[in-house]
């Protein structure tokens, strides 16, 4: 059996090889596709990522869309699925209560990325409880489902934050064009939110078609915008992170998405950070992975957007290749790439 395989640690190791094929105890499943993003690259260039306990190289791929291969546990064969990345590390208080995102030890592991083999693979073995449903009718665009998890559990601590004292999520901010920010953008406007959407790019058909308005950065600066109830920063900038808590209103919130790894300097404005941020309630905080409470909220949330928006969602899937060509994937920028394991 097929893998996309690396050496954590290790530039350029990353290579198609033969993989073990799956052990049992599991739901089998059938991969069809691997979506490829930041994280992926980073492993890849040995930026980041361990693997398995015992073993030197690490099986990647963490956003699966699947089919179950045969009856059982609960699942019929044919069912289409994708899976949770974050795994409990069993033995801090958050993971006993279900939030292993919020894991107080950081002994977690993670498909495809934490001592956890990943999806990138022809079978794989499941166990069924980190199994979610999709929909027959959200199709391939269930390869999605990984990033709008991260969105959704990004609103659902924005709205929880906010939701301490009286507030309104009216007008929101999203920086960044890609993956997470069109969909962050996705979930807020299937709840009525007014969004701005500003990147580099001079246009997005997705964030204009399902009502967003869209900047681009080159041509107008952000705080010619007005002051914003959210602001998500999924760009990667820790300027722009800086800057984001200077364009929130009263009791505003700004959310941190992005990675950005780089050493440097940042600046930002005295009165923004020492009097505005204080007599003005602002909060910025940071958010990575979901709980299986995000997973259900994303593909409910994508099921939605593509019945109102479907032929906008499906084109921002912009590159489908098969697992021999991973380095046009990973080049890849301008929408998302998969890797395509089954047609």
């Amino acid at each position: 059996m097929l893998g996309l395989v690396t050496e954590p640690g290790v530039a350029h190791s990353t290579r198609v090889a033969e993989v073990p094929a799956p052990a049992g105890g599991g739901v089998r499943l059938r991969v069809l596709e691997v979506g490829v993003c930041g994280t992926d690259r980073e492993i890849s260039e040995g930026l980041f990522g361990i693997a398995p306990d015992g073993a030197s190289t690490l099986v990647l791929g963490h956003e699966v869309l699947a089919v179950v291969d045969e009856d059982g546990q609960g699942f019929s064969r044919g069912d289409l699925v994708t899976a949770t990345v974050r795994r409990s590390c069993r033995h801090c208080v958050a993971c006993e209560e279900g939030a292993p995102d919020s894991c107080l030890t950081g002994d977690y592991s993670e498909r495809g990325i934490t001592r956890l083999d990943g999806f990138a693979r022809e079978l794989v073995s499941e166990d069924p409880a980190q199994l979610v449903p999709v929909p027959a009718a959200l199709g391939r665009l269930g390869v999605l489902a990984e990033p709008a998890s991260i969105c959704a559990r990004a609103l659902r601590h924005a709205r929880a934050i906010g939701g301490r004292q009286p507030w309104e999520l009216q007008r929101a901010l999203v920086i960044g064009a890609g993956a997470v920010g069109l969909l962050a953008t996705l979930l807020l406007r299937l709840d009525g939110v007014e969004v701005w959407v500003a990147s580099l790019e001079p246009s997005s058909e997705l964030a204009v078609a399902a009502g967003g308005r869209y900047v681009s950065i080159g041509d107008t600066p952000l705080d010619a915008l007005g002051t914003f109830d959210l602001v998500i920063e999924a760009a990667g900038s820790a300027q722009l992170m800086a800057d984001a808590l200077g364009l929130l209103g009263r009791s505003g919130v700004a959310c941190l998405l992005g990675i950005d790894p780089r050493q440097q300097r940042v600046e930002i404005d005295g009165p923004t950070l020492a009097l505005d941020t204080i007599l003005e309630n602002r909060v910025l905080f940071g958010s990575v992975n979901a709980q299986r409470s995000d997973w259900l909220a994303a593909v409910d949330a994508l099921d939605r957007a593509n019945a109102r928006w479907g032929d906008a969602l499906s084109s921002f899937v912009g590159l489908r290749v098969p697992l021999d060509r991973f380095e046009e994937a990973f080049a890849h920028r301008g929408g998302k790439a998969t890797l395509v394991l089954d047609a």
